[in-house]
Protein backbone atom coordinates (compact mmCIF):
# COMPACT_ATOMS: atom_id res chain seq x y z
CA UNK A 1 0.00 0.00 0.00
CA UNK A 2 1.46 3.81 -1.27
CA UNK A 3 1.08 5.77 2.51
CA UNK A 4 0.64 8.90 -0.05
CA UNK A 5 -1.82 8.25 -2.72
CA UNK A 6 -3.78 4.72 -0.38
CA UNK A 7 -3.22 2.66 -3.94
CA UNK A 8 -1.70 -0.85 -3.59
CA UNK A 9 1.30 -0.78 -6.24
CA UNK A 10 0.43 -0.92 -9.96
CA UNK A 11 -2.38 1.05 -9.51
CA UNK A 12 -3.49 4.69 -10.01
CA UNK A 13 -5.90 6.80 -7.93
CA UNK A 14 -9.43 6.97 -8.24
CA UNK A 15 -9.70 10.47 -8.84
CA UNK A 16 -6.67 10.06 -11.85
CA UNK A 17 -7.98 9.36 -15.31
CA UNK A 18 -6.02 6.84 -17.06
CA UNK A 19 -3.32 7.69 -19.56
CA UNK A 20 -2.57 6.05 -23.17
CA UNK A 21 1.20 6.43 -23.09
CA UNK A 22 3.54 6.93 -26.37
CA UNK A 23 5.28 3.80 -25.56
CA UNK A 24 1.75 1.87 -24.85
CA UNK A 25 0.37 3.20 -28.18
CA UNK A 26 3.63 2.85 -30.06
CA UNK A 27 3.49 -1.02 -28.89
CA UNK A 28 -0.42 -1.22 -30.24
CA UNK A 29 0.91 0.20 -33.69
CA UNK A 30 3.51 -2.01 -34.34
CA UNK A 31 1.24 -4.70 -33.35
CA UNK A 32 -1.15 -4.21 -35.82
CA UNK A 33 1.18 -3.47 -38.46
CA UNK A 34 2.93 -6.87 -38.02
CA UNK A 35 -0.57 -8.41 -38.11
CA UNK A 36 -0.77 -7.64 -41.55
CA UNK A 37 3.25 -8.74 -42.16
CA UNK A 38 3.53 -5.17 -43.56
CA UNK A 39 6.85 -3.41 -43.57
CA UNK A 40 7.23 0.46 -42.29
CA UNK A 41 7.74 0.47 -45.85
CA UNK A 42 4.40 -0.70 -46.78
CA UNK A 43 2.35 0.87 -43.89
CA UNK A 44 4.10 4.19 -45.17
CA UNK A 45 2.38 3.93 -48.60
CA UNK A 46 -1.27 2.94 -47.81
CA UNK A 47 -1.11 5.34 -45.21
CA UNK A 48 0.47 8.56 -46.44
CA UNK A 49 2.83 9.08 -43.25
CA UNK A 50 6.26 8.85 -43.08
CA UNK A 51 8.36 5.80 -42.43
CA UNK A 52 10.50 7.92 -39.84
CA UNK A 53 7.39 9.29 -38.16
CA UNK A 54 5.90 5.89 -37.94
CA UNK A 55 9.32 4.29 -36.76
CA UNK A 56 9.58 6.71 -34.14
CA UNK A 57 5.85 6.21 -33.55
CA UNK A 58 6.29 2.57 -32.69
CA UNK A 59 9.43 2.92 -30.60
CA UNK A 60 7.29 5.42 -27.93
CA UNK A 61 10.04 8.53 -29.20
CA UNK A 62 7.15 10.55 -30.84
CA UNK A 63 3.66 11.94 -30.26
CA UNK A 64 1.05 11.85 -33.29
CA UNK A 65 -1.06 14.30 -33.92
CA UNK A 66 -4.83 13.29 -34.89
CA UNK A 67 -3.93 13.56 -38.76
CA UNK A 68 -1.62 11.13 -38.41
CA UNK A 69 -2.91 8.44 -36.04
CA UNK A 70 -6.40 8.43 -38.60
CA UNK A 71 -4.27 8.25 -41.26
CA UNK A 72 -2.40 4.57 -39.82
CA UNK A 73 -6.15 3.51 -38.22
CA UNK A 74 -7.73 3.69 -41.54
CA UNK A 75 -4.75 2.19 -43.17
CA UNK A 76 -4.58 -0.66 -40.63
CA UNK A 77 -8.37 -1.15 -40.71
CA UNK A 78 -7.94 -0.22 -36.47
CA UNK A 79 -10.93 1.20 -34.75
CA UNK A 80 -10.15 4.41 -33.36
CA UNK A 81 -10.66 2.82 -29.88
CA UNK A 82 -8.93 0.00 -30.13
CA UNK A 83 -6.09 2.62 -30.74
CA UNK A 84 -6.92 4.21 -27.54
CA UNK A 85 -9.14 1.76 -25.38
CA UNK A 86 -7.87 1.88 -21.61
CA UNK A 87 -5.04 -0.87 -20.96
CA UNK A 88 -6.84 -4.17 -21.16
CA UNK A 89 -10.20 -3.19 -22.08
CA UNK A 90 -11.10 -4.68 -25.18
CA UNK A 91 -13.85 -2.26 -27.33
CA UNK A 92 -17.31 -4.17 -28.27
CA UNK A 93 -19.78 -3.15 -30.72
CA UNK A 94 -22.13 -0.55 -29.28
CA UNK A 95 -25.35 -2.14 -28.11
CA UNK A 96 -26.48 0.39 -25.31
CA UNK A 97 -25.75 3.69 -23.68
CA UNK A 98 -21.68 4.17 -23.06
CA UNK A 99 -21.09 6.05 -20.19
CA UNK A 100 -18.04 7.89 -19.22
CA UNK A 101 -17.50 9.48 -15.96
CA UNK A 102 -15.83 12.78 -15.25
CA UNK A 103 -12.23 12.34 -15.74
CA UNK A 104 -12.40 8.66 -16.78
CA UNK A 105 -11.46 9.55 -20.47
CA UNK A 106 -8.60 7.73 -22.22
CA UNK A 107 -5.63 10.67 -22.61
CA UNK A 108 -3.23 10.81 -25.43
CA UNK A 109 -0.66 14.16 -25.35
CA UNK A 110 -0.96 14.78 -29.19
CA UNK A 111 1.20 17.02 -30.71
CA UNK A 112 -0.63 20.67 -30.07
CA UNK A 113 -4.05 19.61 -27.88
CA UNK A 114 -3.59 16.15 -24.88
CA UNK A 115 -7.03 14.21 -26.01
CA UNK A 116 -9.21 12.74 -23.40
CA UNK A 117 -11.08 10.30 -25.68
CA UNK A 118 -14.56 9.42 -24.76
CA UNK A 119 -16.72 6.42 -24.88
CA UNK A 120 -13.47 4.20 -26.22
CA UNK A 121 -14.98 0.87 -25.10
CA UNK A 122 -18.08 1.41 -27.87
CA UNK A 123 -16.10 -0.21 -30.89
CA UNK A 124 -17.11 1.56 -34.78
CA UNK A 125 -18.74 4.40 -33.33
CA UNK A 126 -20.26 7.17 -36.05
CA UNK A 127 -18.60 9.83 -33.76
CA UNK A 128 -15.37 10.68 -32.00
CA UNK A 129 -16.22 12.71 -28.99
CA UNK A 130 -13.19 14.07 -26.93
CA UNK A 131 -12.84 16.25 -24.55
CA UNK A 132 -8.96 18.33 -25.26
CA UNK A 133 -6.60 20.46 -23.91
CA UNK A 134 -5.31 22.98 -26.05
CA UNK A 135 -1.85 23.55 -25.39
CA UNK A 136 -0.15 24.71 -28.27
CA UNK A 137 0.68 28.75 -28.47
CA UNK A 138 1.29 29.29 -31.76
CA UNK A 139 1.55 28.30 -35.90
CA UNK A 140 5.21 26.97 -36.09
CA UNK A 141 4.22 26.11 -40.13
CA UNK A 142 2.77 24.31 -42.34
CA UNK A 143 3.09 20.97 -41.07
CA UNK A 144 1.46 21.98 -37.65
CA UNK A 145 -2.39 22.34 -40.13
CA UNK A 146 -4.19 19.29 -39.65
CA UNK A 147 -6.66 17.73 -42.82
CA UNK A 148 -9.02 14.68 -42.45
CA UNK A 149 -12.22 13.71 -44.17
CA UNK A 150 -15.16 14.48 -41.94
CA UNK A 151 -16.54 17.22 -40.36
CA UNK A 152 -15.28 18.75 -36.91
CA UNK A 153 -17.44 20.36 -33.91
CA UNK A 154 -15.78 22.14 -31.34
CA UNK A 155 -17.09 23.87 -28.38
CA UNK A 156 -15.22 25.42 -26.02
CA UNK A 157 -15.81 24.63 -22.27
CA UNK A 158 -12.84 27.06 -20.66
CA UNK A 159 -10.65 29.81 -21.47
CA UNK A 160 -10.07 30.79 -25.57
CA UNK A 161 -8.91 29.33 -28.48
CA UNK A 162 -8.08 30.44 -32.18
CA UNK A 163 -8.70 28.08 -34.71
CA UNK A 164 -6.58 28.73 -38.03
CA UNK A 165 -6.86 27.94 -41.45
CA UNK A 166 -4.75 27.29 -44.44
CA UNK A 167 -6.70 29.44 -46.59
CA UNK A 168 -5.59 32.02 -44.08
CA UNK A 169 -8.74 32.67 -42.28
CA UNK A 170 -8.52 32.78 -38.34
CA UNK A 171 -11.49 32.02 -35.90
CA UNK A 172 -11.18 33.02 -32.23
CA UNK A 173 -13.22 31.67 -29.97
CA UNK A 174 -14.43 32.31 -25.96
CA UNK A 175 -16.04 30.00 -23.51
CA UNK A 176 -19.44 29.16 -24.56
CA UNK A 177 -18.53 29.89 -28.08
CA UNK A 178 -18.34 26.81 -30.93
CA UNK A 179 -17.65 25.69 -34.75
CA UNK A 180 -18.58 23.10 -36.78
CA UNK A 181 -16.48 22.93 -40.60
CA UNK A 182 -15.65 20.54 -42.78
CA UNK A 183 -12.18 19.13 -42.07
CA UNK A 184 -10.87 18.01 -44.87
CA UNK A 185 -9.34 21.98 -44.63
CA UNK A 186 -6.38 22.79 -43.01
CA UNK A 187 -6.88 23.79 -39.49
CA UNK A 188 -4.76 24.08 -36.13
CA UNK A 189 -5.89 24.61 -32.45
CA UNK A 190 -3.83 27.39 -30.54
CA UNK A 191 -5.00 28.56 -26.88
CA UNK A 192 -4.46 32.58 -26.67
CA UNK A 193 -5.95 32.51 -22.82
CA UNK A 194 -3.77 33.34 -19.94
CA UNK A 195 -4.57 29.69 -18.93
CA UNK A 196 -5.11 26.53 -21.25
CA UNK A 197 -8.42 26.67 -23.57
CA UNK A 198 -10.06 23.00 -23.08
CA UNK A 199 -12.77 22.12 -25.59
CA UNK A 200 -15.56 19.80 -26.51
CA UNK A 201 -14.90 18.62 -29.69
CA UNK A 202 -16.00 15.58 -31.97
CA UNK A 203 -15.34 14.21 -36.01
CA UNK A 204 -17.18 12.06 -38.28
CA UNK A 205 -16.01 10.23 -41.27
CA UNK A 206 -16.78 10.66 -44.59
CA UNK A 207 -19.90 9.52 -45.35
CA UNK A 208 -21.87 8.68 -48.46
CA UNK A 209 -24.56 10.86 -47.40
CA UNK A 210 -21.68 13.43 -46.83
CA UNK A 211 -20.37 13.10 -49.90
CA UNK A 212 -23.39 13.39 -52.24
CA UNK A 213 -24.51 16.48 -50.40
CA UNK A 214 -21.64 18.33 -51.23
CA UNK A 215 -21.96 17.23 -55.47
CA UNK A 216 -25.30 17.83 -55.30
CA UNK A 217 -26.16 20.83 -57.73
CA UNK A 218 -27.57 24.05 -55.06
CA UNK A 219 -31.08 24.00 -55.65
CA UNK A 220 -33.06 27.19 -55.56
CA UNK A 221 -35.14 27.59 -52.40
CA UNK A 222 -38.76 26.09 -51.95
CA UNK A 223 -41.09 28.91 -53.45
CA UNK A 224 -38.90 30.94 -55.84
CA UNK A 225 -38.45 28.90 -58.19
CA UNK A 226 -38.15 31.02 -61.50
CA UNK A 227 -40.98 30.56 -63.95
CA UNK A 228 -40.10 29.59 -67.55
CA UNK A 229 -40.71 31.96 -69.95
CA UNK A 230 -43.28 31.79 -72.32
CA UNK A 231 -43.07 31.54 -76.22
CA UNK A 232 -42.72 34.76 -78.26
CA UNK A 233 -46.21 35.21 -79.84
CA UNK A 234 -46.12 37.54 -83.11
CA UNK A 235 -47.70 40.95 -82.58
CA UNK A 236 -51.53 41.51 -83.47
CA UNK A 237 -51.14 43.77 -86.41
CA UNK A 238 -48.54 41.21 -88.08
CA UNK A 239 -51.05 39.18 -87.52
CA UNK A 240 -54.11 41.11 -89.48
CA UNK A 241 -51.27 42.36 -91.98
CA UNK A 242 -51.03 38.55 -93.12
CA UNK A 243 -54.35 37.81 -92.77
CA UNK A 244 -55.03 40.84 -95.22
CA UNK A 245 -52.49 39.55 -97.80
CA UNK A 246 -54.29 36.41 -97.81
CA UNK A 247 -57.40 37.85 -98.53
CA UNK A 248 -56.68 39.99 -101.26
Amino acid sequence: MNPHTGTKPGTRPKDEAPTLDRTTFGHRLRTARKRFGWTLAQLAERSGVSITTISRAERGQLALGYENFTALGRALEMDMNAMFAGAGVKPAKLGGPVVTRAGKGVVYRGLSIAYEFLGTTAAGKQMSPIVGTVHARRIHGPEDFVRHSGEEFAYVLSGEIEVHFDNGKVVRLARGDSLYFDSRIGHAYVSVSRQLAKIVGMTTAESGHMTSAREAPASRPAGKVRPQPKPKSRPAVATKKTARGRAG
